[in-house]
């Protein structure tokens, strides 16, 4: 049974935007605009993606 899994991309700057929300970005790991992860679907993972979604896009992946 595999774990799922969530694809993260940065899709907005977030200059102009909290320290707060620069963080969370810098803490999914994204360091650049369209840059991409792939991260475990936990519930921190998805509260930080709720803290700055409309920077971001989601998609699931199998």
């Amino acid at each position: 049974m595999s774990e799922k899994r969530i694809k993260i991309t940065l899709k907005k700057s977030p200059i102009g935007y909290s320290e707060r929300q620069k963080k969370t970005v810098r803490g999914l790991g994204l360091k650049r605009l369209y840059h991409s992860r792939i991260l475990r679907d936990t519930p921190a993972v998805r509260g930080m993606v709720d803290k700055v979604s409309h920077l971001v896009e989601v998609e699931e992946v199998d």
